[in-house]
């Protein structure tokens, strides 16, 4: 069957295209090694453009420029590694307390539902809270921490190089479309600057927010404030759903240490923050919501997770 016969079969056509999103996904999930260094890189270097362009306005040598921004990029990753490595280092210590906490707040509860006549021992059964279980999970994030620090180097070469390209893409594409596309060229730098653009605010607002909440975390005593405000600055990139499943770990860690009032007080600090930050602070900076439909948002991590891994 050929191309031209296949466009007069609305069937065939829908079977062709099917296949061909088939070969591309397949061939996305073989060349994420490729990839996903490339994207990281190109996120990050997207985020340090104004930093660099500021300096190049201010008469630095792009070279100089460049350099001094890659090495503040290295140094915040680096801390940033230095943090998750450490904190999940403590956790694998306190592993144990929690779980005993843990194990012993959940007989509790049973045994109030029991005297209230409800048979939930019955259906709850099993170790919820067993430490080699969370042993586990925990040796998949350090394995995960691990691989992202390994691709660090690669990240910052390719960094490098795509900041290099910045300075001098705009005459690059001005020679590629010519004299006659001027308003192509107008339309397409000025659709980079506001990508650009929102990707630095966004940074700028999930900074402040990933502060809020660990000072909070602090305040309410509990352990790792650092950590959980480093995942809440991490997540907050997530459109809707982010923000929500970066507060899952400090409510139940409130609620392991210092019980239900806590991780009452915990769970209403997020909401606060979440509300106040994606709710009132960033459309108003911004000008204008996304319009991202949250199922849209949940589906394409699940797909990407997928494809690339989590």
């Amino acid at each position: 069957m050929t191309l031209d016969s296949s466009n007069q079969q609305p069937g065939a056509r829908l079977l062709f295209v099917m296949a061909c999103l088939v070969v591309i996904v397949a061939g996305l999930r073989v060349a994420a090694p490729i990839l996903v260094p490339f994207v990281l890189a190109l996120f990050i270097a997207v985020v340090s453009m104004p930093l660099m362009f500021g300096m190049r306005r201010k008469g630095v040598p792009a070279p100089l420029a460049i350099l001094f921004t890659v090495s503040i990029d290295g140094l915040i990753f680096g801390l940033m590694s230095v943090l998750v490595v450490t904190s999940l280092g403590d956790l694998n210590e306190q592993l144990p307390f929690y779980a005993d906490k843990a194990e012993t707040m959940y007989q509790g509860w049973l045994q109030q539902l029991q005297a209230r006549g409800i048979p939930a021992a019955t259906y709850l059964t099993g170790d919820l809270f067993d430490p080699a279980r969370i042993l586990t999970f925990l040796g998949g994030l350090l394995q995960a921490v691990a691989s992202v620090v390994t691709i660090g180097f690669i990240v910052g070469i390719i960094i490098i190089f795509i900041l290099a390209e910045a300075t001098i893409f705009p005459y690059k594409f001005q020679a590629i479309l010519g004299g006659n596309r001027r308003q192509g060229q107008v339309r397409t730098m000025h659709t980079v600057a506001e990508v650009q653009a929102y990707l630095w605010i966004k940074f700028q607002i999930s900074l402040a927010h990933g502060v809020c909440v660990g000072v909070m975390c602090w305040l309410i005593g509990l352990d790792f404030p650092l950590l959980l405000g480093l995942i809440a600055f991490i997540l907050n990139f997530i459109p809707t759903i982010g923000s929500i499943i970066a507060a899952v770990p400090g409510i139940v860690l409130a609620l392991i240490l210092h019980g239900e009032l806590t991780a009452l007080i915990a769970a209403v600090g997020y909401l606060v923050i979440n509300m106040g930050f994606g709710n009132i602070l960033e459309p108003n900076i911004m000008g204008r919501r996304m319009g991202l439909s949250t199922l849209v948002v949940v589906l394409s991590l699940l797909f990407w997770g997928w494809v690339w891994g989590p």
